[in-house]
């Protein structure tokens, strides 16, 4: 059986997509056939201004991946911090970076999700996967949302929840509000759901 490669590429700063996307991982390595990794962008910001910004150290068990590398990949999924109801600098830089991929449209074809975390409710629970589909759509990559596919979870209203139909997401709040468990099996579910689609498309 070939092996089906799904790459999960991210940007966090204080730790809430990196827990978002090691569930995703998660998810996508119970499918038989599907190799899964995890990649992150490199960081832009300097060591004194993480200090400044309290940062956590990156996890030393994530490498960083390089655009070039994308091609490797069946399938990918994104996951980044809201910035203003947009992708932050380090995955906007990243994917600028990918120029080439796209004058041979390298990517094209290629099965595509979105995962996220921002502040609160008007921090672009929605508003930061529809301003990330414009990276996909130029590469000519197919995005695969949720859709209601998550089943029971998607309609829960007596607890803050994030995420939507295009994909799984989380609140930070202040920084100190961590993903809660019906976050992390809709970021489950996700993994799970991309890799049983990139490993179809590949067949």
């Amino acid at each position: 059986m070939a092996i089906t490669k799904l790459y999960i590429v991210y940007y966090s700063l204080y730790g809430h997509v990196d827990t978002m996307a090691r569930e995703v991982h998660r998810g996508a390595a119970t499918v038989e056939g599907v190799e899964a990794t995890l990649w992150r962008v490199p960081e832009m910001l300097s060591d004194l201004i993480l200090e400044k910004l309290k940062a956590p150290s990156k996890p030393n068990d994530i490498p960083e991946i390089r655009p070039e590398q994308l091609v490797e990949a069946d399938g990918l999924l994104f996951g980044f911090p809201s910035r203003f109801g947009m992708m932050p600098s380090q995955l906007k830089a990243f994917f600028d970076a990918t120029s080439g991929l796209w004058a041979s449209q390298a990517l094209a074809g290629k099965p595509a999700g979105i995962f996220w975390s921002t502040g609160f409710y008007g921090g672009g629970q929605e508003l930061s996967a529809l301003t990330a589909i414009t990276q996909l759509a130029h590469h000519g990559m197919l995005f695969v949302p949720l859709g209601y596919t998550f089943g029971s979870g998607m309609f829960e209203i007596g607890e803050v929840k994030g995420g939507s139909a295009y994909g799984a997401g989380t609140f930070a709040g202040d920084g100190s509000r961590q993903p809660t468990e019906l976050e992390l099996q809709q970021a489950f579910y996700q993994g799970k759901y991309l890799a049983e689609i990139t490993k179809r498309l590949k067949s």
